[in-house]
């Protein structure tokens, strides 16, 4: 083998063929395999994870961590029987856990976004209905659900109207578990706010997901809704925040006669959407230390190495 990193430099260096060099996807140096054609450098482990597949980055630029697509899915939730979405799925040539981002009406907002990104770059393949492009959901949903928060003691999860919305997402997540490099055993959905209670309703009626992230939910009716939900469950919320903490006694409620494991986790100082990075609420030091234990919480649940937490809930706290 030669000790020569500029690969593009050695004419006579043949496909295949091995050299001392950079990795251009891990950035160590080491027996690396030229991959002329491909233009790039590998070592054996990228080698046989197929990682080169369809890129058409130059050596010394690392492959992304993640690529994003718009996609259509089935539906009978719309009149043309189809919506469309956003896929995040990371680049490594393995079979990806997935998450299905449970957005409100208000579409992809940054909070939407951030949670993708974050899952993505750990290895999840991602997606998220762009319910704000779908047809049939608009103010009156919104209104509906709004209504029922403030004045009818939660989320109309069982409603016609709510359902409707429920009923999309679960199709969206039939889709993602039949994309291809995907595991569909392993499976989790993760909502914040308004699309937190979505997500719940969501878990309510799939068996099969193996867990359930909630970001300050807002209340949901029927309150012991969450009796039916089977997956390892995290509840995050603010301890400034009525409407999550009233969601936290719906869980506290049936958690003792739950099939599922719920972990309930008060955050000092903070108050509905301090996820967010555009609005008001938004707490960077305590919004990072959550994100951490959401990825925690999920990896967790991908390795199947549930811990019974039953217990009650601990609140934890960061200082600026």
């Amino acid at each position: 083998m030669r000790d020569d990193d500029r690969l593009l430099d050695l004419p006579e260096a043949e496909f295949g063929s091995g050299v001392i060099g950079v990795c251009d996807l891990c950035g160590t140096r080491q027996a690396v395999i030229v991959l002329r054609k491909e233009r790039f450098k590998l070592c054996v482990i990228d080698f046989l994870n197929k990682a080169w597949i369809k890129s058409e980055k130059k050596p010394g630029v690392p492959a992304p961590l993640y690529q994003s697509e718009r996609v259509w899915f089935e539906t009978d939730a719309t009149s043309t029987g189809r919506a469309q979405g956003v896929v995040l799925r990371p680049t490594r040539i393995v079979r990806h856990p997935v998450i299905l981002v449970t957005p409100d009406i208000f579409g992809l907002t940054t909070t939407m976004l951030d949670a993708a990104i974050r899952f993505a770059r750990e290895g999840f393949e991602v997606f998220l209905p762009d319910v704000g492009k779908t047809e049939g959901i608009g103010t009156g949903l919104h209104v509906a659900m709004r209504a029922g928060a403030r004045l009818r003691g939660g989320v109309p999860v069982t409603s016609t109207r709510v359902g409707g919305l429920v009923h999309l997402y679960a199709d969206a997540l039939e889709y993602l578990r039949s994309r291809e490099m995907v595991d569909p055993a392993k499976s989790g959905v993760f909502g914040a706010s308004y699309g937190a209670s979505l997500a719940l309703a969501l878990a309510a009626q799939d068996t099969q997901l193996g867990a359930v992230v909630l970001a300050y939910p807002m209340p949901v009716s029927p309150a012991n809704h969450a009796r039916l939900v089977t997956a390892p469950l995290l509840f995050v919320g603010g301890d400034h925040d009525a409407a999550a903490e009233r969601t936290r006694r719906q869980l506290e409620a049936v958690r003792a006669s739950s099939k599922a494991r719920f972990e309930l986790i008060v955050v000092e100082g903070v108050r509905h959407h301090y996820l967010s990075r555009d609005l008001g609420a938004y707490d960077l030091p305590r919004a990072e230390e959550t994100w951490s234990r959401i990825v925690a919480f999920l990896k967790r649940a991908e390795a199947e190495d549930y811990y019974d937490t039953r217990t009650n809930f601990t609140p934890f706290s960061l200082r600026a």
